[in-house]
């Protein structure tokens, strides 16, 4: 009797233990929508850097220091997600810095390739 009493208190308390444990698991909504905003953020940091490495200032800042800027651009993408992250910010910065008259073309073009630079070097690292 008593025996049985165990087994069924038992086979009463691991399902209840189950469902309790359930209510801590991300739904699978939740995660895909995760995923689509990671996703986004990446898209648009891609864009920022490109972008900015596609103006006529950090252009010929990669022409005078010798630098392919194609094999630039084509690198960013293969960057990681905090790499480009970090990355999207400076080139953000520098450009509001410029737009406001606070930088000149020549601080641009020191940014652009401390930039380049960095992004060299990640792709070089891994």
């Amino acid at each position: 009797m008593f025996r049985a009493f165990v087994a069924l208190l038992l086979v009463t308390a691991f399902p209840a233990l189950s469902i309790a444990e359930t209510n801590h698991i991300v739904s699978q909504s939740d995660l895909q929508q995760q995923l689509v905003v990671a996703s986004q953020t990446r898209a648009q940091n891609i864009q920022k850097v490109e972008q900015f490495l596609s103006t006529d200032v950090a252009a010929q800042a990669m022409r005078s220091a010798h630098v392919n800027a194609q094999q630039v651009k084509n690198v960013v993408p293969s960057l990681s997600d905090q790499e480009l992250t970090q990355l999207a910010a400076r080139a953000n910065t520098t450009q509001s810095a410029f737009a406001a008259g606070n930088l000149g073309t020549r601080d641009i073009a020191i940014v652009v390739l401390g930039i380049v630079i960095v992004i060299l070097i990640i792709v070089v690292a891994h």
